[in-house]
């Protein structure tokens, strides 16, 4: 788990680093900040290894949005093509996962991936995964970063995860009915009155 604020952090690449500080610091006191709130100026240095996911479960959670690095690591443009697609088989339930609890908890994820050079080697590459405030009537997303450690590494096979933590670990996960009803506490229901 990644330390509370102002301690150091697991995360190791630069890109990472960078993209969490400036959400952090939209998101304020929130869980997470609005998707209206992350200027792209603001990050322009970082655009190449962001991206934006649709959170769609059932196709894979595709791209909205992919910077050019991150294309490039897939050898195709990304736009609405699935995320857990990229990933191997054995990893693809973990990765499906993940995200989705990005999505649902508000939560933010790290991990390390490894993929395969066209030459055979191995690369090693840091994903990032963090949430938007959802709001109602707004499609749900997050935002993220893969950026791999060795600049050229070129287009690159299946992706496998490796480890991954979330961070800002609440005290206690609650499934997202369950934070619903919490909403709707003072509701009470009376049976039989006029």
């Amino acid at each position: 788990m990644v330390r509370p604020r102002g301690k150091r952090s697991v995360m190791k690449h630069p890109s990472s680093r960078a993209f969490f500080a400036y959400w952090d610091k939209k998101r304020g006191s929130a869980r997470a900040p609005d998707r209206a709130d992350i200027d792209p100026a603001a990050v322009r240095e970082l655009l190449g290894d962001i991206f934006v996911l649709s959170c769609e479960p059932e196709t894979g959670f595709p791209f909205r949005v992919a910077g050019t690095r991150v294309c490039a690591l897939a050898g195709c443009d990304l736009k609405d093509q699935s995320f857990t697609a990229m990933f191997t088989e054995a990893s693809r339930r973990e990765i499906e996962e993940i995200a989705a609890i990005v999505a649902d908890e508000t939560l933010g994820a790290i991990a390390g991936i490894t993929a395969t050079r066209e030459d055979g080697s191995k690369a090693h590459l840091e994903l990032l995964l963090l949430p938007f405030n959802a709001r109602p009537h707004t499609p749900v997303s997050v935002t993220g970063v893969l950026a791999p450690f060795d600049d050229e590494c070129g287009a690159l096979g299946p992706f496998t995860v490796t480890s991954w933590r979330y961070l800002h670990q609440p005290e206690k996960l609650l499934p997202r009915a369950i934070r619903k009803l919490q909403i709707a506490r003072g509701l009470m229901v009376y049976e039989g009155l006029r």
